[in-house]
């Protein structure tokens, strides 16, 4: 029996790919925002860099698994929903560590992207894994999760881009104001 997988191999190169280059971009961010002392402490790093990373190598992850030789719906269906239950509770952990840091005070926008997308996402991700022996056709949630968690990574990871250069830009010009 020929798995309903081989269609969706381009799809999981290429997001899996981008997901792994992407990961290496937050490092780079990371470094630089260190360097320009402007990136929070270790509370705001947990609640809002690190997620990034592990919606990259969550998307990373899904991709190595469906693109794997497997022989039988069950055991990557398994795999998957195990993994989609560990990132709701990633998810629900970094809620409770944005709640608690005092570095940064979250707008809606920071809820939305840093906690209920990837919770949907997480969930979407469950269920459609449980469901995909007897109905393939959830291929397309899944897809659509991972995706979701690969463009959730990469809004996050802009925000920080664009938070770091904002609060830099203060700090240069408070140091400066006459120029």
């Amino acid at each position: 029996m020929e798995l309903p997988f081989a269609p969706w191999e381009s799809f999981y190169v290429i997001i899996g790919s981008s997901a792994a280059a992407l990961t290496g971009l937050q490092f780079v961010v990371i470094a630089l925002g260190s360097e320009s002392r402007t990136l929070g402490g270790e509370k705001e790093m947990e609640a809002f860099a690190t997620p990034t990373i592990v919606h990259f190598v969550a998307v990373l992850l899904i991709s190595a698994i469906l693109s794997a030789p497997w022989h039988h719906l069950w055991p990557p269906a398994l795999i998957l929903a195990a993994f989609g239950i560990a990132g709701l509770i990633y998810t629900f952990l970094v809620l409770r560590r944005a709640r608690r840091q005092s570095g940064y005070k979250p707008v809606l926008e920071d809820w939305i992207w840093h906690t209920i997308i990837p919770a949907l996402s997480y969930i979407a991700l469950t269920l459609a894994a449980l469901l995909l022996p007897n109905h393939p056709w959830t291929l397309f949630v899944i897809a659509a999760a991972a995706l979701l968690l690969l463009i959730t990574g990469i809004h996050n990871a802009w925000d920080a881009v664009i938070y770091l250069a904002l609060v830099r830009r203060k700090e240069v010009e408070n140091k400066n104001p006459h120029e």
